[in-house]
Protein backbone atom coordinates (compact mmCIF):
# COMPACT_ATOMS: atom_id res chain seq x y z
CA UNK A 1 0.00 0.00 0.00
CA UNK A 2 1.71 2.98 -1.00
CA UNK A 3 1.19 6.21 1.52
CA UNK A 4 1.33 9.86 0.57
CA UNK A 5 2.93 11.83 3.27
CA UNK A 6 3.36 16.02 3.03
CA UNK A 7 5.56 17.67 5.24
CA UNK A 8 5.60 21.41 5.57
CA UNK A 9 8.28 23.42 7.38
CA UNK A 10 10.00 26.73 6.77
CA UNK A 11 13.14 25.26 7.94
CA UNK A 12 14.66 22.85 5.48
CA UNK A 13 16.80 20.80 7.88
CA UNK A 14 13.59 20.30 9.86
CA UNK A 15 11.76 18.93 7.09
CA UNK A 16 15.21 16.90 6.22
CA UNK A 17 15.04 15.73 9.19
CA UNK A 18 11.50 14.59 9.21
CA UNK A 19 11.95 13.39 6.02
CA UNK A 20 15.02 11.10 6.93
CA UNK A 21 13.31 10.04 9.92
CA UNK A 22 10.27 8.53 7.63
CA UNK A 23 12.10 6.72 5.12
CA UNK A 24 13.86 5.53 7.80
CA UNK A 25 10.85 3.50 9.08
CA UNK A 26 8.54 3.59 5.99
CA UNK A 27 10.67 3.16 3.12
CA UNK A 28 7.70 2.82 0.60
CA UNK A 29 6.16 6.30 1.65
CA UNK A 30 6.17 8.49 -1.23
CA UNK A 31 7.20 11.87 0.81
CA UNK A 32 6.67 15.56 -0.43
CA UNK A 33 7.86 18.54 1.05
CA UNK A 34 7.00 21.99 1.49
CA UNK A 35 8.14 25.27 2.63
CA UNK A 36 4.85 27.28 2.66
CA UNK A 37 1.02 26.88 3.30
CA UNK A 38 0.50 28.11 -0.30
CA UNK A 39 2.76 26.03 -1.73
CA UNK A 40 1.63 22.83 0.38
CA UNK A 41 -2.54 24.04 -0.06
CA UNK A 42 -1.56 24.55 -4.19
CA UNK A 43 -0.13 20.71 -4.18
CA UNK A 44 -2.19 18.72 -6.81
CA UNK A 45 -1.55 15.41 -4.68
CA UNK A 46 -3.81 13.84 -2.22
CA UNK A 47 -1.86 12.90 0.65
CA UNK A 48 -3.09 10.51 3.35
CA UNK A 49 -0.41 12.20 6.71
CA UNK A 50 0.51 15.64 7.39
CA UNK A 51 3.52 16.28 9.61
CA UNK A 52 2.70 20.37 10.00
CA UNK A 53 4.76 23.18 11.89
CA UNK A 54 2.66 24.81 13.71
CA UNK A 55 4.47 28.96 13.87
CA UNK A 56 6.90 29.30 10.43
CA UNK A 57 3.89 27.94 8.38
CA UNK A 58 1.18 28.74 9.87
CA UNK A 59 0.15 25.07 10.38
CA UNK A 60 -3.22 25.34 12.59
CA UNK A 61 -4.44 27.86 9.76
CA UNK A 62 -3.25 24.93 6.92
CA UNK A 63 -5.68 22.47 9.05
CA UNK A 64 -8.02 24.15 9.15
CA UNK A 65 -8.22 24.68 5.52
CA UNK A 66 -7.35 20.93 4.90
CA UNK A 67 -10.58 19.75 7.38
CA UNK A 68 -12.84 21.63 4.59
CA UNK A 69 -11.30 19.65 1.78
CA UNK A 70 -13.20 16.30 1.10
CA UNK A 71 -9.49 14.89 0.08
CA UNK A 72 -7.90 15.64 3.32
CA UNK A 73 -10.77 16.01 5.58
CA UNK A 74 -9.93 12.46 7.77
CA UNK A 75 -6.26 12.97 6.55
CA UNK A 76 -3.63 12.46 9.32
CA UNK A 77 -2.14 15.62 11.03
CA UNK A 78 0.64 15.37 13.34
CA UNK A 79 2.07 18.81 14.39
CA UNK A 80 5.91 19.04 14.98
CA UNK A 81 6.53 22.54 16.99
CA UNK A 82 8.94 24.05 19.09
CA UNK A 83 6.27 25.50 21.02
CA UNK A 84 3.67 24.02 23.61
CA UNK A 85 1.13 26.57 24.02
CA UNK A 86 -0.33 25.47 20.40
CA UNK A 87 -1.94 22.05 21.85
CA UNK A 88 -5.26 23.15 22.64
CA UNK A 89 -5.71 24.42 19.06
CA UNK A 90 -3.91 21.49 17.43
CA UNK A 91 -6.66 18.93 19.10
CA UNK A 92 -9.38 21.52 17.86
CA UNK A 93 -8.76 20.04 14.50
CA UNK A 94 -8.61 16.76 15.18
CA UNK A 95 -5.03 16.23 15.18
CA UNK A 96 -3.85 12.85 15.80
CA UNK A 97 -1.06 13.69 17.83
CA UNK A 98 1.71 16.80 18.84
CA UNK A 99 5.05 16.36 18.59
CA UNK A 100 8.03 18.64 20.01
CA UNK A 101 11.32 19.98 18.67
CA UNK A 102 13.81 18.24 18.89
CA UNK A 103 12.44 15.56 17.72
CA UNK A 104 12.78 12.32 19.87
CA UNK A 105 13.31 9.80 17.10
CA UNK A 106 12.11 6.72 19.62
CA UNK A 107 9.04 8.83 20.12
CA UNK A 108 8.30 9.80 16.65
CA UNK A 109 8.60 5.96 15.30
CA UNK A 110 6.28 5.37 17.98
CA UNK A 111 3.83 8.09 16.31
CA UNK A 112 4.65 6.97 12.74
CA UNK A 113 3.63 3.48 13.53
CA UNK A 114 0.24 4.55 14.78
CA UNK A 115 -0.86 6.63 12.67
CA UNK A 116 0.34 4.66 9.41
CA UNK A 117 -2.04 1.65 11.05
CA UNK A 118 -4.64 4.11 11.00
CA UNK A 119 -4.67 4.50 7.49
CA UNK A 120 -4.28 0.75 6.74
CA UNK A 121 -7.13 0.10 8.77
CA UNK A 122 -9.26 3.16 7.32
CA UNK A 123 -8.22 1.53 3.86
CA UNK A 124 -9.18 -1.99 4.94
CA UNK A 125 -12.65 -0.82 6.42
CA UNK A 126 -13.36 1.14 2.98
CA UNK A 127 -13.85 -2.46 1.01
CA UNK A 128 -15.87 -4.31 3.84
CA UNK A 129 -19.60 -4.40 3.17
CA UNK A 130 -22.81 -6.44 4.27
CA UNK A 131 -24.81 -8.26 1.92
CA UNK A 132 -28.45 -8.28 3.17
CA UNK A 133 -31.51 -8.45 2.19
CA UNK A 134 -33.44 -5.57 1.73
CA UNK A 135 -37.04 -5.92 0.59
CA UNK A 136 -36.26 -9.37 -1.06
CA UNK A 137 -33.52 -7.91 -3.15
CA UNK A 138 -29.67 -8.37 -1.80
CA UNK A 139 -27.97 -5.07 -0.95
CA UNK A 140 -24.41 -4.08 -1.00
CA UNK A 141 -23.49 -2.17 2.56
CA UNK A 142 -20.53 -0.86 3.06
CA UNK A 143 -19.35 -0.61 6.62
CA UNK A 144 -18.06 2.68 6.12
CA UNK A 145 -21.48 4.07 5.56
CA UNK A 146 -23.18 2.43 8.33
CA UNK A 147 -23.39 4.39 11.90
CA UNK A 148 -25.04 1.72 13.73
CA UNK A 149 -27.51 -1.29 13.51
CA UNK A 150 -30.88 -1.46 15.55
CA UNK A 151 -32.62 -4.22 16.61
CA UNK A 152 -36.40 -4.84 15.46
CA UNK A 153 -37.87 -7.77 16.17
CA UNK A 154 -36.92 -10.93 13.77
CA UNK A 155 -35.16 -7.87 11.78
CA UNK A 156 -32.41 -5.26 11.86
CA UNK A 157 -32.41 -1.44 10.76
CA UNK A 158 -29.14 -0.09 9.48
CA UNK A 159 -28.90 3.74 9.85
CA UNK A 160 -26.79 4.63 7.27
CA UNK A 161 -25.33 7.65 5.38
CA UNK A 162 -28.31 7.35 2.76
CA UNK A 163 -30.66 6.19 5.06
CA UNK A 164 -32.20 4.25 7.13
CA UNK A 165 -32.96 0.41 5.65
CA UNK A 166 -35.05 -2.34 7.27
CA UNK A 167 -32.88 -5.72 6.37
CA UNK A 168 -33.48 -9.76 7.11
CA UNK A 169 -30.39 -10.45 9.62
CA UNK A 170 -30.39 -11.33 13.33
CA UNK A 171 -28.08 -9.12 16.25
CA UNK A 172 -25.99 -11.91 17.50
CA UNK A 173 -24.98 -12.82 14.08
CA UNK A 174 -24.10 -9.46 13.12
CA UNK A 175 -22.34 -8.76 16.48
CA UNK A 176 -19.86 -11.77 15.52
CA UNK A 177 -19.05 -11.20 11.88
CA UNK A 178 -18.34 -7.31 12.91
CA UNK A 179 -16.71 -7.59 15.92
CA UNK A 180 -13.18 -6.08 14.68
CA UNK A 181 -15.10 -2.81 13.97
CA UNK A 182 -18.92 -2.70 15.61
CA UNK A 183 -19.69 -2.62 19.23
CA UNK A 184 -22.51 -4.18 21.12
CA UNK A 185 -23.17 -1.47 23.41
CA UNK A 186 -26.67 -2.32 24.35
CA UNK A 187 -28.91 -5.12 22.94
CA UNK A 188 -30.71 -2.92 20.43
CA UNK A 189 -27.54 -0.87 19.24
CA UNK A 190 -24.74 -2.58 17.61
CA UNK A 191 -22.00 0.57 16.87
CA UNK A 192 -19.89 1.27 14.62
CA UNK A 193 -16.85 2.67 16.59
CA UNK A 194 -15.00 4.71 13.47
CA UNK A 195 -18.44 6.89 13.76
CA UNK A 196 -18.26 7.47 17.22
CA UNK A 197 -17.55 11.36 17.79
CA UNK A 198 -18.25 11.25 21.85
CA UNK A 199 -19.27 9.25 24.97
CA UNK A 200 -20.13 9.13 28.41
CA UNK A 201 -21.13 6.34 30.82
CA UNK A 202 -24.80 6.37 29.16
CA UNK A 203 -24.56 7.50 25.76
CA UNK A 204 -22.84 7.19 22.61
CA UNK A 205 -23.00 10.21 20.36
CA UNK A 206 -22.13 9.77 16.02
CA UNK A 207 -20.36 11.93 13.82
CA UNK A 208 -23.99 12.08 12.31
CA UNK A 209 -25.45 13.78 15.49
CA UNK A 210 -27.38 11.02 16.60
CA UNK A 211 -27.34 9.76 20.46
CA UNK A 212 -27.64 6.06 20.96
CA UNK A 213 -27.74 4.32 24.95
CA UNK A 214 -24.86 2.37 26.30
CA UNK A 215 -26.15 -0.62 28.60
CA UNK A 216 -25.11 0.17 32.15
CA UNK A 217 -23.33 -2.88 32.68
CA UNK A 218 -21.51 -2.80 28.95
CA UNK A 219 -19.42 0.52 29.86
CA UNK A 220 -16.21 -0.98 31.38
CA UNK A 221 -15.94 -3.59 28.59
CA UNK A 222 -16.98 -0.85 25.53
CA UNK A 223 -14.43 1.33 27.10
CA UNK A 224 -11.67 -1.45 26.69
CA UNK A 225 -13.22 -2.47 23.35
CA UNK A 226 -12.91 1.18 22.40
CA UNK A 227 -9.43 1.87 23.21
CA UNK A 228 -7.78 -1.36 21.99
CA UNK A 229 -9.59 -0.66 18.70
CA UNK A 230 -7.64 2.63 18.87
CA UNK A 231 -4.50 1.34 19.81
CA UNK A 232 -4.77 -1.04 16.95
CA UNK A 233 -5.01 1.75 14.30
CA UNK A 234 -8.97 2.31 14.19
CA UNK A 235 -10.13 5.29 12.40
CA UNK A 236 -10.73 7.60 16.09
CA UNK A 237 -13.25 10.64 15.96
CA UNK A 238 -13.26 11.46 19.68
Amino acid sequence: MEINIAICDNNRNACNDILQLIHKQKPSAKIFTFASKDTLLDAKEDFDMFFLDIKGVGGIEIAKILRERPNSAKSILIFITGYSEFMSEAFDVNAFHYLLKPIDAKKFAQILDKAWAEIENAETQAEKYLLLKVDGVTKKFFLRDIFFIESANKKVILHTMTGNYSAAAKMDALEIALADYFYRCHRCYLVNLEKISAYTNDTIQLTNGENILIAGKKYPAFVKNYLRYAKSGGVVNV
